[in-house]
């Protein structure tokens, strides 16, 4: 091949996601080459590919997807989740998603609304005792814990609380209580697959209905049919997609959150704004997904706060047969990355992109910025299946918490970040309550 098909190659060697450093040295060389650079990684002595610009991105993520595997890091996470849709590929993941789409319809959803109400009242009376003694919380760890109660309720229903009493505490605290994501941590959740295991026995002896009154994941992935086949999932298949709901419906959506409180703490301008925008509507005790959809201003600011801090900053794919990508012809078998974190910080696509400016997502700004600009769930075939459900969770906390609280940072200057699997900050936010005035 001849060298000038080749992008230009920086003369940093690392490993893409997996080193805490990898998001400065990206930043250093995105200031220095541009979209689409080499890096060589001597972990896997061999370069990896990086194209950053919405084009290339709609090529690997649409327009050409069948040509892509995923890629670098995949391997790890299948430790951790087995073979869920996360991680699966071909026609096996085709069938998994198939089946399981139904299941995020907006009328299933709607159904844990009281669910999602009720975590956010656990943590609201914990907040307020806070606030009374004048204490600060650890938003962190606040985000995680209550959006691990949200989506193992969404998952177990009530045989949750029989879990946590067989075992004489939350069998999932792991996820809150271990904030490293290594082997170490993947061996202590795999061996909740035997407990997971245990639940989806016995629901498919009781005939796989819920374990309550209403609908939670391990009824409808038991019951789950494939169209074309009219077979259902082993329990092995169950278990792989339980545990990839687990670890995907928790972390991103803490993440998330945690980034908002902080993005807010830091602009009392657009904090002003939500406030007015909560204000404005009557407090509800058990808001629905259609009156949270109904909130522009809350939207907009938890899409700003996904666009500035995306979960999944960075994502990997390999080449099957040989591709063009900005003009160079990318070999098969050749490790491709392209991370959100910097699409979403595209000069040609948005202005002042370091910015914190909610309003940028109003509609008439949104119709003419061409959409793979803004991925924070993915696009295309793997776009992710529970982005509604997420932002629903979301739009709840933020109505509920922001209509009581302002939060400031105890801990001032800048934020350093830890960027591997997600996007972190190295050291949790505590936050300090001031109580708002309630109309």
């Amino acid at each position: 091949m001849s060298e000038t098909l080749l992008p230009p190659e920086s003369d940093q060697r690392f490993d893409v996601g997996s080193t805490a450093d990898s998001l400065d040295r990206m930043r250093t060389i995105y200031a220095q080459l541009g979209d689409a650079y080499r890096i060589y990684a001597p972990g896997r002595g061999s370069h990896t590919w990086v194209f950053n610009h919405p084009d290339d991105v709609r090529r690997i993520l649409i327009n050409n997807h069948r040509n892509y595997a995923k890629g670098v890091g995949f391997d790890r996470i299948k430790i951790l989740l087995g073979n869920g849709i996360i991680v699966s590929e071909g026609e096996f993941w085709k069938r998994q998603r198939r089946m399981m789409q139904p299941s995020f319809h907006r009328r299933i959803l709607a159904q844990f609304d009281r669910l999602i109400a009720r975590a956010n009242d656990n943590l609201l009376a914990h907040w307020q005792h806070k606030c009374d003694r004048g204490e600060p919380v650890n938003v962190t760890e606040d985000m995680s814990t209550m959006t691990l109660e949200i989506v193992l309720g969404v998952i177990f229903g009530d045989d949750l609380a029989t879990m946590r009493h067989d075992n004489g505490d939350n069998p999932f605290a792991v996820l809150t209580d271990e904030s490293a994501r290594d082997l170490r941590f993947a061996y202590q959740f795999r061996k909740l697959t035997t407990l997971i295991g245990k639940v989806v026995a016995a629901r498919r002896a009781a005939g796989s209905g819920p374990a309550g009154d209403h609908p939670d994941y391990v009824s409808m992935l038991l019951s789950a049919r494939d169209k074309e086949t009219g077979a259902g999932m082993t329990d092995k298949e169950v278990i792989d997609e339980i545990t990839t709901l687990i670890i995907a419906g928790h972390e991103t959506t803490a993440s998330a959150l945690n980034w908002t409180w902080h993005l807010l703490g830091e602009h009392p301008e657009v904090e002003a704004k939500l406030h007015a925008e909560i204000d404005a509507n009557p407090e509800v005790a058990v808001p629905t997904l259609q009156q949270m959809e109904a909130l522009p201003y809350s939207n907009m600011v938890i899409r700003e706060a996904m666009r500035l801090y995306p979960p999944v900053w960075v994502v990997s794919r390999k080449t099957i047969e040989a591709d063009t990508l900005a003009g160079f012809t990318v070999p098969p078998g050749t490790d491709v990355f392209f991370s959100p974190y910097f699409v979403h910080r595209h000069p040609d696509f948005w202005t002042d992109a370091e910015a914190f400016m909610p309003e940028r997502f109003a509609r008439s700004d949104e119709d003419e910025r061409p959409k793979l600009t803004y991925l924070p769930f993915s696009a295309g075939a793997h776009h992710c299946i529970g982005e509604t459900l997420a932002l629903f969770e979301m739009l709840v906390h933020l109505n509920r918490f922001a209509r009581r609280f302002r939060l400031r940072r105890v801990e001032q200057g800048p934020v350093e970040f830890e960027a591997l699997i997600n996007l972190r900050a190295t050291r949790p936010f505590i936050m300090r309550l001031e109580r708002r005035a309630q109309n």
